[in-house]
């Protein structure tokens, strides 16, 4: 009976105990849910002096220095002792005295030269109808021709009085070589070739292409009424079908 008692009362105590321990974190829940709520209903309560102090915007930075004064310029003022053309009298005695040097007066006009007194000198004999007269008799002046011109080979070939027949090379023939040959050349005033030189051409067909060429006659090429002399290229023609 000891032993049932004994796990009777356990039983019950086990059972107080757990009621106890509920109810105890229940109050405690409440008391913490009170303290939290309270600051939160009555915000009147809180120490408002604190919270603004820790609100308060910090001081402003300091100015600026000021800017340094500005650099003042003291102008002389010269002061001359010529006043409206006139010498005036010096207030005082210069230790140094300046030399006064006046321009030099115009030379008169010569008597000899042409216009009325007090015209203008190296005047035009006869006045300006004069002058006018003069000039409208004056011939124009002579344009410089020049010494040589360049053309090309086309225009140079319609200044040919007679057409360019080379001699066909024998050794050229029989290797069956065939082409053009360009020469570049000066027409003289009296259409003779100078300076006559190869600029491109195979070098079985070049010699006999320069004998061609020096033989070759052009009328005068005018410029302006006068023959001058020009440069051109010749092109000189191989062709096995004759």
């Amino acid at each position: 009976m000891f032993e049932d008692s004994l796990v009777e009362s356990a039983g019950k105590f086990k059972t107080k105990r757990g009621v106890t321990t509920l109810l105890s974190f229940g109050l405690q829940f409440a008391l913490v849910g009170v303290l939290i709520l309270i600051p939160l209903i009555y915000t009147e309560a809180l120490p408002t002096k604190q919270l603004m102090t820790m609100l308060v915007a910090p001081p402003p930075p300091p100015p600026p220095p000021p800017p340094p004064p500005a650099e003042v310029h003291v102008v002389k003022k010269v002061t001359t002792d010529i006043v409206d053309g006139a010498l005036r009298t010096p207030t005082k005695i210069p230790k140094k005295i300046e030399k006064i040097v006046e321009d030099e007066a115009p030379a008169p006009a010569s008597s000899g030269g042409f216009g009325v007194p007090g015209g203008v000198p190296g005047g035009v004999g006869g006045g300006v109808l004069g002058g006018v007269l003069s000039a409208a008799n004056t011939p124009p002046p002579k344009v410089a021709t020049p010494q040589k011109v360049r053309v090309s080979s086309g225009v140079a070939a319609g200044n040919l009085i007679s057409p360019i027949r080379p001699t066909y090379p024998q050794i050229a023939k029989q290797a069956r070589i065939q082409g053009q040959v360009v020469i570049q050349a000066t027409i003289s005033k009296n259409g003779t070739i100078e300076n006559a030189r190869v600029i491109s051409g195979h070098p079985m067909l070049v010699q006999s292409a320069l004998e061609a060429v020096k033989q070759a006659r052009y009328k005068p090429y005018l410029l302006s009424g006068e023959p001058v002399e020009v440069e051109t290229t010749i092109n000189v023609n191989f062709t096995l079908g004759g």
